[in-house]
Formats: C-alpha cells, structure tokens, sequence
C-alpha cells in the first residue's frame, strides 16, 4: 500500500494527496531513464523539480495510482520515432523539418541551437522542437542515405 493517492484536478494538474490529507497541485512523474530504462525508477517532482516520492516498481502501487501515473507518463513522454528525414529549410529561423516517423508524417519547427539535436550515443539522437516535443532517432546508421547527409550537418 502506497502512502499517497493521485488524481486530476479541475484544470488537468496532476495532485498528490498523501494519507494525512496534505496535497501538492501540479506535481510531474519523471522516469529515471526514459530511453535506456523505462521500466526503471520513477520521481514524482513539485513545480520546482524537489522529489517527493519514489517509486521502485510500479507493480507495489495500488491499480488507481498506477493507472493515473501511467497516463501521465504515457502522455509526457510523447517521442516519436523518426524514421527518414524528408526535408530541413533554413531559410528562416527557426527552422522547418518534414520527416516520417512511427506515426505518420510531420513537420515541426526547431531552433538553430546546439540543445535541439542531442547525440544520445555514438548513433542514437534526439531532437527537440520549439514546443518542448522530442523526437527520436534510435540508430541514425539505419537512416536512409538523404536522412543522413541532413542530420550530419547538425551533429
């Protein structure tokens, strides 16, 4: 049994509710390691990123908080996987990017700075568009050739 409930308030904010009544409004899961080890350590985090909880393994949790984190975590952690780059314009800034990934076709918009394409190892890369959305690229070798000579110039 989990010393804390969780659940949405009014206006969506995720609200930790501990076993004496105490709650905290706008409280965020984060997982550890999200890309190497989902199934890892989870923090539930206040607004100014202090942990508040722990969590070892989802299973110990009661089924109403497990459903609501995974929901939360599911919805954060929105990474769609790149899987060919069509085309980069950089004629203004921030630049437009038209790439396929795992679910259907896109364009975003990214700024021209060195946070926006993150080399996550020797082949994996994340990028980053102006609304904060991550998309991933597991194994920039397995791009197609035209994918690759994009991405290189902004690794």
């Amino acid at each position: 049994m989990s010393d804390f409930s969780l659940h949405r308030d009014p206006w969506q904010q995720l609200v930790l509710v501990w076993k004496d009544g105490r709650q905290v409004t706008g409280v965020e899961p984060v997982r550890a390691f999200p890309i190497t080890a989902p199934a890892g350590l989870i923090s539930i985090c206040d607004a100014e990123g202090h942990e508040l909880v722990r969590i070892e393994d989802l299973a110990e949790l009661p089924a109403e908080v497990r459903a609501v984190l995974e929901e939360e975590l599911t919805r954060r952690e929105f990474i769609p996987v790149v899987l060919r780059i069509e085309q980069v314009s950089v004629a203004s800034d921030p630049s437009e990017w038209k790439v396929v990934t795992d679910r259907g076709p896109t364009t975003f918009f990214m700024e021209d700075s060195d946070d926006d394409v993150r080399r996550l190892g020797p082949s994996r890369v994340m990028l980053v568009d102006t609304h904060g959305i991550h998309y991933l690229i597991p194994d920039a070798r397995r791009l197609d050739a035209a994918s690759r000579r994009i991405l290189d110039r902004y690794l």
